[in-house]
């Protein structure tokens, strides 16, 4: 659930021509490496996680980014236009314009699929890794693997047919459009094929009882990354949003305990 907050995003321009569009961010000031916060599906910057790590930032002084993707949020653009390749994008620019040191990448879902896709752009460039990545119930290939191989036949043929399905959701009143560009777009950033390294600490943490994402998906993850560093915490009564008091503890406790700085405290 999206909470009150009165400050004003600045905005970045990504993109050119037709695919021009205006980024909104929020950027906390603070000491050491940035931490990003990447949010979910149909997610914003000011849902209660980000929330959270914003007052962890603020009583800590560290520096914070958090942003909407093209057709979130307070960002300009269309939803049912884009794509995985719009969203990384989006990330990608955001996270080298407002974080120039080794960011610490948190994503939640969608986002935990675009941090790594970050992570990897960054060694594609030759900059340093992060200074480490936090997912919540992270959805890699989710548009392939959680998407359309649980659709079904006739749920495809749809797609295939009208270019898009209006998928019901249960976190608004609005049905989600999954388009056949979104399908087919997803295949090209695929990451559980192979191995993935990041070059940095990683954490995970997984609902038990999540509908959206199987923590047997997580298992699949944690398979493809270097076990020196990478944790997985399983929540056993744990959903999708991990958003109760204890989970997001959870989270604040992550996100310190690879800080590259110590001597701070989720408190």
């Amino acid at each position: 659930m999206t909470q009150p907050n009165d400050e004003v995003p600045t905005f970045l321009d990504v993109g050119s021509g037709d695919a021009a569009r205006r980024i909104a961010v929020l950027h906390r000031p603070g000491k050491g490496p940035p931490v990003v916060w990447l949010g979910g599906f149909r997610s914003d910057m000011r849902a209660t996680k980000a929330e959270a790590l914003d007052g962890w930032a603020r009583r800590t002084g560290r520096a914070l980014v958090r942003f909407d993707y093209t057709g979130h949020g307070e960002s300009e653009g269309d939803f049912a236009s884009s794509t995985i390749s719009t969203w990384v994008e989006d990330a990608v620019a955001v996270i080298f314009a407002c974080a120039p040191q080794r960011p610490l990448l948190v994503g939640s879902s969608m986002g935990g699929w675009l941090a790594c896709l970050a992570a990897r752009e960054r060694a594609a460039r030759g900059e340093d890794a992060p200074s480490g990545l936090v997912l919540i119930a992270p959805a890699l290939d989710f548009t392939e693997d959680l998407m359309w191989k649980r659709f079904t036949p006739e749920i495809r043929a749809t797609i295939e047919r009208d270019g898009f399905w209006a998928r019901p959701s249960a976190y608004d009143p609005v049905p989600v459009p999954i388009t056949r560009a979104l399908i087919e777009d997803g295949r090209r950033h695929a990451m559980l094929g192979g191995e993935f390294d990041p070059g940095c600490p990683v954490r995970i943490l997984q609902g038990m009882d999540d509908p959206d994402v199987p923590w047997s998906h997580a298992l699949r993850i944690v398979e493809r990354l270097p076990r020196a560093d990478t944790v997985l915490t399983l929540v056993a009564d744990g959903d999708h949003r991990l958003s109760r008091p204890q989970d997001l503890a959870r989270l604040l406790a992550a996100v310190t305990e690879i800080y590259p700085n110590k001597g701070i405290s989720a408190d």
